[in-house]
C-alpha cells in the first residue's frame, strides 16, 4: 500500500500570521510537523503543500519535499488533491496531516494508515471526551458512530443529547467522542469529493466532512488516546513551546 502524507501549509492566518514559519524552540512549526510525519513507518513519502514562496523556500532549505499549490483552495482537502497531482506519482491513499500540530505523534498517523485496506474510502481519528468544557466548546467537533465505527454525524453541538441527564451533558451515562482533524482519503475518492458542491449541512456547521456524508461516503473512525496539541492562538503556541522545551531537556 502506497500512502503519501501531505501537510497543507498556508501563510495566512487570522490569529497567527505566518504560522508555519513561527519558531518553536529552535525549529519552525512546519519543520517540526514534517520531521514528526517522516517518522511514521506507514508513509511512502511526506510532502508539504503550500501557497506561499516563503514556506516553499524554507521547506526546501531543510531538505523537505514541497509543492506549490493555488491560494484559492477553500480547504486542506482541496489543497491535498492538487498536491497529489503535482507529485506526478501514484498513491493508493493520501493522509492529510495538520500543519499546526508540531508535536503530532507518528503512531497516530500509523494507526490511521493501518485501517486503509483498499476498501475504506475515508478515515479519520477520534478521541474520548473527558471534560464537560470540551463538550461545551463549539470549536471541539463531536462525532457519533454506527456499530462499524463509521461516522453517522459530526457537529459543533453536543451530540448525542442525553435526555434526563443526571450530570453535565450526561457524561456518566453515555460516552462522548471528539473529532481529531487528521484525514485519510483513498486517492480516487479524494478526486470525487473535491468535485462535490458545498452542501447545506456543511454550510450550517462549517464542517466539510458533512458534505461527504450527505453524498453517501462512509468515514471510518479510528480511536486514539494520544494527546493532540494544535496551535491556533498565542496561548497555544506558548503551551506547545513549553512542552517541547521540557521534552528536549529529558
Amino acid at each position: 500500500m502506497k500512502i503519501v502524507g501531505i501537510i497543507p501549509a498556508r501563510y495566512a492566518s487570522t490569529r497567527l500570521p505566518g504560522k508555519p514559519l513561527i519558531d518553536i524552540h529552535g525549529k519552525t512549526m512546519i519543520q517540526r510537523v514534517y520531521e514528526q510525519a517522516t517518522k511514521a513507518s506507514t508513509l511512502t513519502e511526506v510532502v508539504v503543500a503550500t501557497d506561499d514562496e516563503r514556506i516553499f523556500q524554507h521547506v526546501t532549505s531543510f531538505g523537505g519535499n514541497v509543492v506549490m499549490t493555488s491560494p484559492q483552495h477553500a480547504s486542506g482537502t482541496d489543497r491535498c488533491y492538487e498536491a497529489l497531482l503535482k507529485t506526478g506519482k501514484t498513491y493508493d491513499y493520501v493522509i492529510n496531516i495538520q500543519g499546526d500540530e508540531p508535536m503530532i505523534n507518528p503512531a497516530q498517523i500509523d494507526a490511521l494508515a493501518d485501517v486503509l485496506n483498499g476498501q475504506v474510502s475515508l478515515a479519520t481519528l477520534i478521541k474520548n471526551a473527558t471534560h464537560a468544557d470540551e463538550l461545551a466548546n463549539h470549536g471541539e467537533v463531536k462525532v457519533v458512530l454506527n456499530t462499524k465505527g463509521e461516522a453517522l454525524y459530526f457537529s459543533r453541538a453536543t451530540i448525542p443529547f442525553v435526555r434526563n441527564a443526571t450530570d453535565t451533558f450526561g457524561m456518566t451515562q453515555h460516552p462522548f467522542l471528539l473529532h481529531v482533524g487528521t484525514y485519510a482519503y483513498r486517492s480516487d475518492v479524494l478526486e470525487q469529493i473535491t468535485k462535490l458542491p458545498v452542501s447545506s449541512l456543511e454550510k450550517a456547521e462549517s464542517l466539510e466532512q458533512l458534505r461527504w456524508l450527505e453524498n453517501g461516503f462512509q468515514i471510518q473512525c479510528v480511536m486514539t488516546d494520544i494527546p493532540v496539541y494544535s496551535v491556533d492562538t498565542p496561548e497555544d503556541l506558548a503551551k506547545v513551546t513549553q512542552l517541547i522545551k521540557e521534552a528536549s531537556s529529558k
